[in-house]
């Protein structure tokens, strides 16, 4: 099994800039892809960002220029610098990532999500 944990939301002021992070553990043989996805109230879940093990990244459109995703492919770790944050950017943003076990190929796995708050 792969774990997820993401950190490093809160309440910040629209404009500022904020970092998450995630780390994934587990019994990881390799890990294909980890991505960013975020859930505003009463919304769908959207894909913000996310990085290959080639690290090619994909940025959302609402998100490009204002955010990166750092990843480091040896500790099994991205982050999302997040930059010139908007009050629409109120979501809890949740860390996925497509990975390889000893049992399992190609799995995606959730973290349970970290809220992010940006105040007008």
């Amino acid at each position: 099994q792969v774990q997820l944990v993401e950190s490093g939301g809160g309440l910040v002021q629209a404009g500022g800039s904020l970092r998450l992070s995630c780390a994934a553990s587990g019994s990881i043989v390799r890990i294909n892809a980890m991505r960013w996805y975020r859930q505003a109230p009463g919304k769908q879940r959207e894909l913000v960002a996310s990085i290959n093990s080639g690290s090619g990244t994909y940025y959302a459109d609402f998100v490009k220029g204002r955010f990166t995703i750092p990843g480091d492919h040896a500790k099994n770790t991205v982050d999302l610098q997040m930059n010139s944050l908007k009050p629409e950017g109120t979501a809890i943003y949740y860390c996925n990532a497509d990975a390889q076990t000893a049992i399992n190929y190609g799995v995606t796995y959730w973290g349970k999500g970290t809220l992010v708050t940006v105040s007008t």
